[in-house]
Order: structure tokens, then C-alpha cells, then sequence
């Protein structure tokens, strides 16, 4: 009987210890089987999005800088209306955290599995409307695993087949699950990510907002947006 019990606390200590060692793991370096799953469908997401960039016919945008900034919001929500829910939408870079992945139309369970996800109600870069984009910290090849290590003055791009857009950090902070008002657009292009937070709960959400600075449209010259110009 002691025998049975020495051996059922070692192996109580040794499951322990292997617990920890794998929250070390999936902490620092990410979830290994789920992240080769993201792994995959990545790869089959760019190689779709560079097929929707080749066949997206963009007009040369000219005129005035107004002009140009209009002609861009309508291939914008020309382009939205061609997307469906699991669709590569374009790719997002950000430098600070070393994310490049593609992003994908909606921000449901499955769907975010396939890479960082782009809330289909919220606006697409160029549309003068709040972006909302959301992503996994610790599985799913984790695209928001550091996001609490961006600081103000960071850049990310987005680059969508109309052009590729420019946005600069301007604050972060943290709001309780359910907090709604993260959605609400105010009428301004802001980039806004989302993850949970604290990593391995839900209890609250992470976020990262991020202005427009800089646009350059697809066969036409880059050019600073207006509300940016004079902020």
C-alpha cells in the first residue's frame, strides 16, 4: 500500500512538473499543434489573397487630395462587399511584435483559428471608419501574443489590394469582456486590435488603438490623409 502511494505521488510530482513545463512553453513560445493548424491555413490564405489582389481592378486615383481620399473609401466598400466570412482580407505587419499574417473576414471561434480576425460589422483600411481587429495570445500561432509590448509611436500596415495603409500607435488599454463600446465607431480611421487578456483568460480584453498616417493607394502616389495632416 505505501509502495502504491509513493508511486502515485511521483507520478502526481512528475504530471505537475510537466503541466508547468508546457504553461512555460505555450507561454513563451507559443502552442506547437495548434499553431501548425494556423501554419497551414496561412499558407492557403495568402496564396487565395494574392489571387483576389491580382483580380481586384482598382482605378488610378487622381485629383485632389480630398478627391483621391473619396475615390479610396469607394473601392473600399466596393472591395468589402466582395468578402465572405473565412476570406483572406489582406495582410497586417506589425514590426514591434514580428506579426505578418494575413487577415480573415470575421472574428467567430473557427475563424480565428486561421489567423488574426477582422470584425465583419467594422470598416476596411481607407473607409474612414473604425477597423476592429481581433487574435489569439497563446494558441493558434498566438498573432497578439506581445501586443501589450506595443508602445505609443509604433507602426502597423495594412496592406489590402487597393493599396496599403499606415497607422501609428496611440494608445492601449484594458476593458471587461462584455465591454461593447470598443465597437462603437466615432467617425475617425482608427486600426483597433483586440486580444485577451490576462493571456490564458478571457476575463478582459486588450486593446491596442492605432491612427491612420499614411496611404498608398495601388498605381497612385502615396499621400498623408487629411484629418492626419492637420493633427
Amino acid at each position: 500500500m505505501r509502495r502504491l502511494t509513493r508511486i502515485l505521488g511521483t507520478l502526481l510530482i512528475a504530471g505537475g512538473v510537466l503541466t508547468l513545463a508546457w504553461v512555460v512553453v505555450v507561454w513563451r513560445w507559443e502552442d506547437p499543434f495548434t499553431a501548425l493548424y494556423t501554419h497551414v491555413q496561412q499558407t492557403r490564405l495568402a496564396h487565395t489573397y494574392e489571387q483576389r489582389a491580382a483580380a481586384f481592378r482598382t482605378r488610378l486615383a487622381r485629383g485632389n487630395l480630398a478627391s483621391v481620399e473619396r475615390q479610396v473609401a469607394v473601392e473600399a466598400r466596393a472591395y468589402g462587399h466582395t468578402l465572405h466570412r473565412g476570406d483572406a482580407v489582406g495582410r497586417l505587419r506589425i514590426g514591434r511584435i514580428g506579426l505578418k499574417m494575413v487577415v480573415v473576414q470575421g472574428t467567430d471561434h473557427e475563424t480565428l483559428k486561421k489567423g488574426p480576425g477582422h470584425y465583419v460589422e467594422s470598416g476596411l483600411p481607407g473607409e474612414g471608419r473604425l477597423i476592429y481587429v481581433a487574435g489569439h495570445r497563446t494558441t493558434y500561432l498566438a498573432p497578439f501574443a506581445w501586443i501589450n509590448t506595443l508602445r505609443v509611436g509604433d507602426y502597423a500596415r495594412f496592406e489590402v489590394p487597393y493599396g496599403t495603409f499606415t497607422y501609428r500607435v496611440t494608445r492601449h488599454y484594458v476593458v471587461a469582456e462584455h465591454d461593447v463600446g470598443v465597437l462603437r465607431d466615432r467617425g475617425a480611421e482608427i486600426l483597433r486590435l483586440q486580444a485577451c487578456h490576462p493571456r490564458f483568460f478571457a476575463s478582459h480584453r486588450y486593446i491596442v488603438d492605432a491612427r491612420l498616417v499614411a496611404v498608398a493607394p495601388r498605381g497612385g502616389n502615396p499621400y498623408t490623409p487629411v484629418r492626419s495632416a492637420s493633427t
